[in-house]
């Protein structure tokens, strides 16, 4: 997932609104086409990376902060919780992070040593944009712990709702960097 399925969950969302019967503005359409056409022109040239990613941030954020808003007045909360619990997937997505379920679909459990069992974790490919020392100092500022794997990523660990503000802050920092 990442800026494309993104546009795609707001897609979803822009449907679910009309067959309620909410018009959605032409200034957000037009934010959500601006968008897709900008991925297009990031895809084909990858040098423009530092001024496109962006305003596709910005203008996917604008979108989505309307729809949300109004989803919450037409939608029962399970249903909103949903697309957001899919936005975040694809945020985790576009910085990076590789996120892990503690719980897999088969049922087992999905164990990490060292990791407390009610702990949620991520696995981080650091960036030229976020290097691992940033990425430490953004883990204990976000009451997370960490540790450095073998490979290089870094292994950040901790409550769910800090994991999430962790990763809402790289997303944030790898966009004003880039």
């Amino acid at each position: 997932m990442g800026y494309t399925d993104r546009s795609q969950i707001l897609e979803v969302i822009i449907i679910a609104l009309r067959k309620k019967g909410v018009t959605i503005p032409e200034n957000v359409l037009g934010d959500l086409k601006a968008a897709r056409v900008l991925l297009k022109v990031m895809s084909v040239s990858q040098k423009d990376l530092g001024e496109t990613a962006p305003k596709i941030e910005e203008y996917l954020g604008s979108v989505e902060a309307y729809l949300i808003t109004e989803a919450q007045k037409h939608f029962v909360p399970e249903k909103v919780d949903e697309w957001l619990r899919l936005l975040e997937q694809a945020t985790i997505d576009e910085c990076g992070c590789t996120q892990f379920e503690l719980d897999k679909p088969n049922g087992e459990t999905r164990f990490m040593t060292g990791v407390p069992p009610d702990q949620k974790w991520i696995r981080i490919e650091p960036l030229p944009s976020l290097p691992l020392e940033k990425l430490e100092e953004l883990a204990t500022q976000t009451n997370l712990n960490f540790r450095e794997e073998p490979t290089g990523q870094l292994t950040v660990y901790g409550q769910p709702e800090d994991i999430k503000i962790f990763v809402k802050k790289m997303a944030v920092l790898t966009n004003k960097i880039t």
